[in-house]
């Protein structure tokens, strides 16, 4: 007989449905009467693994039935595929199962602003995370007064649960600031974040980072940087941290007493090494912000050695008399002190010499006093 082309096979109903996770769920299959197939002629197949018999009914001539219990999460988000077939494998029809859970409240909602021109925003999609279901995740905000309510548009920026305001965003007033979640199940908003965009402004990584020898001190490197340019027309103030390590390591030293100086002096380094330095910066205090300020990302890693402690084979003592001799013992003496007693940025000023002098004078008089002790 002739069978309309534009006539579908089979119906299974219901169609797509979306349900919880443990839920159960009866569907049928019917056979268009222009097919000629009855029901013991079909069987079904979820995500392409043939259903056991046992769960299947004949409801009709052409209808068959299966039952599905305790369902699991969809194994993918687009939907799991319930499928009817007839005897030979073809396929008569399908339905997607959306099994899941509603979204959870997203939460740890945190943001920075790049040199106070933009915002980006990052959060937590909730406890559970997974609900086995595409939920969307939409970031919105409003000045806190006034104002209508502002959908981001740039998402997946910093992450999966991200989102990038580019532009147009008003200081000295504050924003609030909330994620709506949604899927087939339901829909969940964060709390509201209040924040003031000059209390969020992080900066880019100093730039010009160099790192040097100090003459031939063979335990000391400087290293000099570039406070943040494009905070340079706005009033605010800067902290640096450094970071080193050696080159066969993975551990980083960090030194944190660096201040708002942009030249710090390295000591207690290893002779005839080389040291990869980074450094990065916190700007605070923007237009008497009370924050503490975000940390930038650290610089490109920068790498400088020390100098070899051995001397040349073979090598003679530059010429000097007795004077030069005992300076540079004495030399040598401050900068086994400083090794000893200065950690990080060490300031190598004439007030370190002056309290190693002091402190030399005072093992000298308790040698003394030792010696003359009977």
């Amino acid at each position: 007989p002739f069978i309309s082309l534009a006539a579908d096979p089979a119906v299974i109903s219901p169609q797509d449905p979306t349900l919880l996770i443990g839920s159960s769920l009866v569907a049928t299959c019917t056979v268009s009467p222009d097919f000629h197939l009855k029901a013991e002629d079909l069987y079904w197949t979820l995500n392409g693994r043939r259903l056991p018999a046992a769960s299947y009914a004949a409801l009709g001539p052409t209808t068959l039935s299966v039952a599905l219990a305790r369902l699991n999460g969809s194994k993918q988000q687009s939907g799991d595929n319930l499928v009817c077939h007839s005897r030979d494998g073809g396929i008569l029809a399908g339905s997607c199962l959306y099994v899941g859970l509603p979204p959870e409240k997203p939460v740890n909602i945190t943001c920075w602003s790049k040199n106070m021109k933009d915002l980006t925003c990052k959060w937590v999609p909730g406890t559970e995370g997974e609900t086995f279901l595409h939920t969307n995740y939409t970031l919105k905000y409003k000045l806190r007064w006034y104002g209508r309510d502002n959908t981001c548009q740039e998402y997946h920026t910093a992450g999966p649960y991200s989102c990038h305001i580019p532009k147009d965003l008003a200081l000295f007033t504050p924003y609030e600031i909330w994620v709506e979640a949604s899927n087939r199940l339901g829909v969940a908003i964060s709390d509201v974040v209040m924040l003031d965009i000059l209390d969020v402004v992080t900066t880019d990584p100093p730039s010009d980072v160099h790192v040097s020898r100090v003459g031939d001190l063979e335990d000391q490197l400087s290293v000099r940087w570039s406070s943040p340019p494009a905070l340079k027309d706005f009033l605010f103030q800067a902290k640096y941290q450094i970071q080193y390590r050696v080159e066969d390591s993975s551990e980083w030293k960090v030194v944190d007493d660096v201040g708002n100086q942009t030249s710090c002096r390295l000591a207690g380094l290893r002779p005839g090494t080389v040291y990869f330095v980074q450094v990065r910066c916190n700007p605070f205090g923007i237009y008497g912000s009370k924050k503490a300020g975000i940390w930038s990302d650290w610089s490109n890693p920068t790498a400088a050695s020390t100098p070899r402690s051995e001397r040349a084979a073979g090598g003679c003592d530059p010429k000097g008399g007795e004077q030069n001799t005992t300076l540079r013992r004495e030399l040598k003496q401050f900068f086994g002190w400083v090794k000893k007693h200065a950690y990080g940025c060490s300031n190598l000023g004439i007030k370190l010499y002056d309290q190693w002098r002091v402190w030399l004078q005072k093992s000298h008089k308790t040698r003394n006093q030792v010696g003359k002790e009977p």
